[in-house]
């Protein structure tokens, strides 16, 4: 139950605000938090593409993981989403107890 930060981007504002909340209802996630658009540039399918994008950042544990990943796969609009998974390796411990405590219950 190592907490861990889940970074995913998404199409809008409106796609990740539907797979946060989903996350967060289903205790997959204890938060997630939209930020706003930024530019992306990327290597697709051969050529360099350009688009605006919503980064969506997910709070939970490492035993969660999985299960938030493929919930975010089966939800999000791209055909191979940005789903990467950070260790949260120090802070505030009162905050850390609480992701902990927002979905032990899975």
């Amino acid at each position: 139950m190592e907490p861990r930060f889940i970074y995913i981007t998404c199409r809008d504002e409106a796609e990740a605000a539907t797979i946060g909340k989903s996350l967060v209802e289903q205790r997959l996630a204890a938060c997630a938090n939209v930020l706003p658009p930024v530019l992306s540039f990327y290597q697709w399918k051969g050529q360099v593409a350009e688009d605006r994008e919503v980064i969506l950042i997910a709070k939970t544990v490492s035993d969660l993981v999985e299960k938030l990943t493929a919930q975010v796969i089966d939800m999000h609009s791209y055909e191979v989403p940005c789903v990467v998974v950070l260790p949260i390796i120090a802070g505030n411990e009162a905050y850390i107890r609480w992701i902990r405590e927002e979905v032990k219950n899975q």
